[in-house]
């Protein structure tokens, strides 16, 4: 097993989820304004099987890079699905969960992240 560092299971996370055409990714700097990651990636899909397609990419990349991923919570249901891979927490919505739950605003103090590196052009 490789120790992967937050900016790089960031870098991982963020290129695989885009590479499947997830919508509306961001991520947030929890560091400042909470323990439990140094970064939340959060993403949306139209369906709940674009939702599970992402979340294997994301598992599948992670994999090859060395990562072991923690925990994966909602996959069945892939409605929000939480994918656990220790520095960095991935949230994969629907659209309707996204903007039901909108973590966005519940951890509004947490700074953006500028991904625009990690993410393909259109």
């Amino acid at each position: 097993m490789t120790e992967l560092n937050a900016k790089k299971e960031l870098e991982i996370a963020v290129k695989a989820i885009d590479s499947k055409k997830a919508n509306d990714v961001v991520a947030l700097d929890m560091g400042p304004v909470s323990l439990m990651a140094d970064y939340f990636v959060i993403a949306e899909a139209p369906s709940n099987r674009q939702v599970q397609a992402i979340v294997n990419e994301l598992k599948d990349k992670y994999e090859e890079a060395g990562g072991t991923v923690r925990f994966i919570e909602g996959f069945q249901a892939a409605q929000w699905v939480l994918v656990d891979l220790g520095d960095v927490i991935v949230h994969i919505f629907d659209s309707e969960h996204r903007d039901f739950y909108n973590l966005e605003k519940l951890w509004y103090d947490a700074p953006l992240v500028d991904i625009s590196e990690f993410l393909q052009a259109d």
